[in-house]
């Protein structure tokens, strides 16, 4: 390993096991701010959401029975998905060793998965969970350790999903003149109903049950946080969090399911046509949506179920539409808003290829 990632001080593996993956986050003391004065200050843009965090408490007896029902009802889904994103993987990547760069932290766990899938294809293949952060950019110290490691040509970056592609445009603006990476960088996610990332195993919005849970299933770490003094982004590790942590179970579970699959279609990426349909109905949900509901902010809509589930633990949600209540796929997001007492409407047809959107309250 060369000094570039040796030197730097990093939280390790978090609770995953130390060969899944290497995140390259240092650990930061942060005072947790209160969910609503944080929507407070990112909307008055006094400071940034990167900038601040609030405490991440455990999860419920429902949500983790719901998290559990997830589990059963789409881990075999999962596991497909994971084999048919690493057959396309390993024939796209023809150079010796294949890079994984997941982004903190809803990129880990099919990064995880996904190395381990390459390996039983006999490929070589590392892993590394880094931060990015909208409007800020990707962790370019982090990202120029990994390619002074193992060069920049076959580095493939890793999120769950996307909701509108603000993370794909993230990775373009920060990588925008590189000639070391392709104009249009390789990210590769499970489900892409907008169309932004460069391969998919589908454009369908379902519930990935890792999406459901936060740090308890990405290795007790939180989002990543902006470094106020420069270097590595931060994050803050969850040890309050440890007795309810199933990182590792989450993982040997899909990997359990992937093991006893038969033949696999290989993943391909869109072609232009699929791409500009998906990405324009997608375009078309949430542009209406703004015009509904008078936003100007595009931030404040958080379309597809796992961000639209995040929005309601994580920050002040004002309106939630599904496509259908009894959708099992939106059960835990009924739950989350119900609790909250968030109103919840069904408008079928009118989410495009959502089956999920919440509408952030305006607070400022």
């Amino acid at each position: 390993m060369t000094n570039a990632i040796a030197n730097l001080e990093t939280v390790g593996s978090g609770s995953y096991a130390s060969d899944d993956v290497q995140f390259l986050l240092q650990a930061v003391e942060l005072d947790p701010t209160d969910v609503e004065e944080k929507e407070r200050l990112i909307q008055s843009k006094q400071k940034h959401y990167s900038e601040m965090i609030s405490m991440e408490s455990a999860p419920s007896d429902l949500h983790k029975a719901l998290y559990q029902r997830a589990l059963e009802q789409n881990g075999a889904r999962m596991a497909m998905d994971v084999q048919s994103l690493a057959l396309a993987l390993s024939e796209e990547c023809t150079g010796p060793s294949i890079v994984l760069v997941s982004f903190v932290r809803a990129g880990l766990p099919l990064g995880v998965l996904l190395r381990r899938a390459l390996l039983d294809m006999g490929r070589d293949a590392h892993h590394y969970g880094i931060s990015i952060i909208r409007d800020r950019g990707i962790d370019k110290v982090a990202l120029e350790a990994i390619i002074e490691e193992h060069g920049a040509e076959n580095i493939v970056f890793v999120d769950g999903w996307t909701g509108k592609g603000a993370i794909s445009g993230e990775i373009q603006r920060s990588l925008n003149g590189d000639s070391r990476f392709p104009q249009n960088p390789r990210l590769v996610v499970l489900a892409d109903p907008c169309g932004r990332a460069w391969l998919s195993a589908s454009a369908e919005d379902w519930v990935i049950p890792s999406g459901i849970l936060g740090a308890t299933v990405s290795g007790l770490v939180s989002r990543s946080i902006w470094p106020t003094d420069g270097g590595l982004h931060g994050c803050v590790v969850y040890d309050h969090l440890q007795k309810y942590d199933v990182t590792r179970d989450f993982i040997e579970h899909i990997e359990a399911e992937r093991k006893v699959l038969g033949t696999v279609l290989q993943a391909s990426p869109w072609t232009d046509a699929q791409r500009f349909e998906l990405q324009r109905a997608a375009t078309h949900v949430v542009s209406s949506l703004a015009t509904r509901f008078g936003i100007t902010n595009l931030n404040r809509v958080k379309p597809g179920i796992a961000e639209a589930t995040r929005a309601v633990l994580r920050r002040v949600p004002d309106h939630v539409l599904v496509r259908s209540r009894s959708d099992s796929d939106v059960q835990l997001l009924m739950h989350l808003t119900e609790s909250a007492g968030v109103t919840v409407e069904e408008v079928g047809a009118a989410l495009g290829p959502y089956r999920a959107v919440t509408i952030i309250r305006s607070v400022s």
